[in-house]
């Protein structure tokens, strides 16, 4: 039998084996709960504070029992971080002969198809000198790398262009048909989680597989003992992307390139196929352009007021059927060609069902729109039973965790977004509260004066409400904005105020670099602030001085006209529930603990959270939402926020 305690005992084998190793009764105890959903195959939801150390109370009892264990995390940067640093670490303490494998989507990986076609073209895509340089360094990277995962070509960034025409999609990719099958990347990744103990996944991959049996888990689900989740406050929002259809103008274009360049390869002498491929292209094209602006979501009635789009959308449609008929023509040719004509009935079928669709019973129908792309999407109104059908079939153990799913200490919101409550197997939800003494190391500032959010002053009285605090904190702060319109006002009225009060804190503003950029830039700076959106809201790890306070905007309700929330609120409400008190609330109370954590990541560090938004007070479910965050001192005196910092410039943080 598993002995928990004794593992994560002051003797036991991580306190000998991991560098700075500290006794938590809140971990052991998560990893004796873990343990015992594993050994009875239940589900447990596990909220556990900053500080626990949930990465190593799960390990611990992943790795000793046996069997095959899937862990799913938020993003490639945890799972790397995962299969990197931590799994190692623990499999190194506790000498356990696991055998563990990354598998990460196909997108990550370098198609020797798609790089050698890139190569072979006679009018090459990538135009600039730069993107050539780095289709050079992928080529050579490919004939020696034995992952061909692209995060281990450090010198080719990850978002550069080139990726796009070297990695495959489940669009194009051409599977058993394709010519470098046997030297495939991706089947190598999937071969090795196959016969892996312990298989590291995203939570993205996890549900495109479960959805569209396509990425390899499918086979891995049937063997597997253990599912555990991390960071699971992110699972409802993941799974509804892919439980749902979505068809975009991205995907036509890539169709277009696609195309192009197999009728180059295979069907020179189809004269009419490039001209139909250009009209398809354009089409698609247009149609983005019926709608303005960009980072936009509306749903069908706001779009059909629209006179261009639907015009646009039939054009799109009858060029998208023509070059299907010309692709089934040639498809013989090649299996690229075939793929192609493939691809294109499947993208037509997408869209004809999305405009012909009356609003389907539980899904809604909407359109976002990004700079270059508008996506069409139909999304379930809910997720709980799609997903609670996942969870049947062999008996195994579901852990989801993370340091934000409860609202007070209830699960009740998590439960019913995935599902959970509603089958037959067991489930338990239990909290861990920090380790960190929060009444001494944080404060909790909530200015006086600040109008309704509805105010149109208000990010002006917010950025003069924390003048003040930054310069008591001498710059060290996230300033967290719940929008990049009032994240970009934000940045503008700070540089002014600095301008006109002479402050040389240095200002960073998301979007000036990647996110790790950024954060390098931070930490070395030393008395930066930070203004940043979504982005730096979650799994962000600053600790020390140079991160001495987090600004808070406004209390993060998501915006009451994005098209599937007010659908969702608007069935609550027919239900005769209450949508504000059982989905917005929890669901903006999530959140903000997500933004709050950022501060007190360490025993040693000292801070203060401050929050602007007059609501946390002058409303009722205020005092819900303060009493489910950490338990820190909270003030209205601006005069104790300056005594908090001029305390702790002689109390430094290491």
């Amino acid at each position: 039998m598993l002995d928990i305690n004794s593992l994560f005992s002051a003797g036991g084998a991580l306190a000998r084996s991991v560098p700075g190793y500290i006794v938590r009764p809140q971990q052991r105890e998560m990893a004796q709960a873990i343990a015992d959903t594993i050994a009875s195959n239940t589900i447990l939801i596990a909220e556990a504070g900053t500080g626990t150390g949930k990465t190593f109370a799960y390990l611990v009892p992943a790795l000793m029992t046996g069997g095959k264990v899937i862990i799913s995390t938020g993003t490639k940067t945890l799972q790397d971080q995962l299969f990197n640093r931590d799994i190692p670490t623990v499999q190194s303490a506790l000498k356990v002969p696991v055998t563990v494998a990354l598998l990460k989507g196909r997108a990550n990986y370098v198609c020797h198809y798609h790089l050698e076609r890139t190569f072979q073209e006679s009018r090459p895509a990538l135009v600039s000198r730069e993107e050539v340089k780095y289709l050079n360094l992928i080529e050579r990277y490919a004939k020696v790398s034995k992952s061909g995962d692209k995060s281990g070509l450090s010198e080719v960034p990850e978002n550069a262009s080139v990726w796009q025409y070297v990695t495959s999609t489940r669009d194009n990719c051409l599977g058993s048909n394709c010519p470098h099958y046997k030297d495939c990347f991706v089947m190598e990744a999937r071969k090795q989680a196959l016969s892996a103990d312990v298989v590291v996944v995203n939570h993205h991959l996890f549900f495109a597989d479960v959805m569209l049996r396509d990425e390899g888990l499918s086979e891995l689900l049937p063997t597997c003992n253990t599912v555990i989740f991390d960071e699971a406050h992110q699972l409802p929002e993941t799974a509804s992307l892919f439980f749902g259809e979505s068809v975009s103008t991205g995907q036509l274009l890539e169709l277009a390139r696609d195309s192009e360049a197999e009728a180059l390869g295979s069907a020179k002498d189809f004269a009419p196929l490039p001209p139909a491929i250009a009209a398809m292209e354009k089409a698609a094209r247009d149609f983005r352009l019926t709608v303005e602006g960009e980072n936009t979501r509306m749903p069908v009635a706001a779009i059909k007021t629209n006179a261009k789009f639907a015009g646009a959308l039939s054009e799109l449609q009858e060029k998208l059927d023509s070059l299907i008929d010309l692709l089934e023509s040639q498809a013989e040719r090649s299996d690229g060609l075939e793929n192609c004509w493939q691809r294109s009935r499947e993208i037509a079928g997408r869209i004809k069902r999305w405009q012909e669709q009356a609003e389907a019973e539980g899904f809604v129908r909407w359109v976002e729109v990004f700079s270059q792309a508008l996506q069409l999407n139909a999304t379930p109104l809910s997720i709980a039973e799609i997903f609670n059908k996942q969870l049947g079939g062999s008996p195994r153990a579901w852990i989801f965790t993370s340091a934000t799913l409860s609202v007070k200490g209830n699960f009740a919101h998590y439960n019913d977004q995935m599902g959970l409550n509603m089958g037959t197997i067991p489930s338990h939800s239990m909290c861990w509260e920090s380790p960190f003494d929060f009444a001494h190391q944080a404060l909790l500032y909530v200015p006086t004066g600040i109008p309704e959010p509805n105010s149109s002053r208000y990010t002006e009285e917010v950025v003069k409400a924390a003048l003040p605090v930054l310069k008591a904190s001498r710059g060290r702060a996230f300033f967290l904005c719940t929008s990049l319109r009032s994240m970009k006002k934000t940045y503008e009225l700070l540089l002014e105020a600095f301008k006109q009060e002479s402050l040389d804190y240095p200002l960073l503003l998301q979007g000036q670099g990647s996110r790790s950029h950024m954060l390098e830039r931070f930490r070395k700076m030393g008395n930066a602030i930070l203004i940043g959106s979504q982005s730096f809201w979650e799994g962000v790890d600053v600790r020390g001085e140079a991160l001495s306070l987090v600004v808070i905007d406004k209390l993060p309700f998501a915006p009451p006209d994005d098209p599937v929330l007010a659908a969702r609120i608007d069935k609550i409400n027919k239900e005769g529930r209450n949508a504000f008190m059982e989905y917005q609330l929890p669901h903006a109370v999530i959140n903000l603990k997500q933004g709050a954590g950022r501060l007190i990541r360490d025993e040693t560090d000292r801070g203060v959270l401050m929050i602007c938004d007059p609501r946390l007070i002058s409303r009722p479910y205020g005092r819900k939402i303060w009493q489910s965050l950490p338990p820190m001192k909270r003030t209205r005196n601006l005069a104790e926020v300056e005594e908090f910092f001029s305390a702790s410039s002689t109390a430094t943080k290491v």
